[in-house]
């Protein structure tokens, strides 16, 4: 049971914050673009994906994300995600070559598999935890917190007479 009377939460309580995604998916189609201003103009983020097997589809990422930074500005968290892990054999664009296109255009970046599950759970944690504002509750979160050290007091010695009373 959760204490919460006047001292608040107790410390070990979890802080669970409620995160509404919305995701809308153009799958990297041309005919979507004049789409794009519409879907991004209200987001705080987005996510670029491309499949590790196609070469091409990396290399439109950057597009994607100019355009992504061209509605946004800097004002949007961005995660590039190379896509179809489960079809390493298959591979086109190693994972050295996603992250160094990530770090080049300052985004975040993972590879998952949609198909097997794999990483798509943390790429939406990723993403929630980067989004304004999570940054500062975690950080009230441990301003709420208290040291408590605890320490063993020294024992009393004990006199030759065998009583301590």
């Amino acid at each position: 049971m959760q204490d919460t009377g006047p001292r608040g939460p107790t410390l070990d309580t979890p802080v669970i914050e409620n995160i509404r995604l919305q995701l809308w998916d153009t799958a990297g189609q041309e005919r979507f673009r004049s789409l794009i201003p519409s879907y991004i103009r209200d987001s705080a983020a987005a996510v670029v994906v491309y499949d590790i097997t196609n070469v091409n589809s990396f290399q439109q990422t950057t597009k994607w994300i100019d355009d992504v930074r061209t509605e946004r500005g800097s004002d949007v968290i961005i995660m590039l995600v190379g896509n179809k892990t489960d079809l390493a054999d298959k591979r086109q664009v190693s994972i050295e070559e996603g992250e160094r296109k990530a770090k080049e255009l300052n985004v975040m970046f993972i590879e998952t598999s949609a198909k097997a599950g794999y990483n798509v759970k943390q790429l939406f944690r990723r993403v929630a935890a980067s989004l304004p504002g999570m940054d500062t509750t975690q950080d009230k979160n441990r301003e709420d917190m208290i040291d408590i050290k605890l320490e063993k007091p020294p024992e009393p010695p004990v006199s030759e007479g065998g009583c301590s009373c």
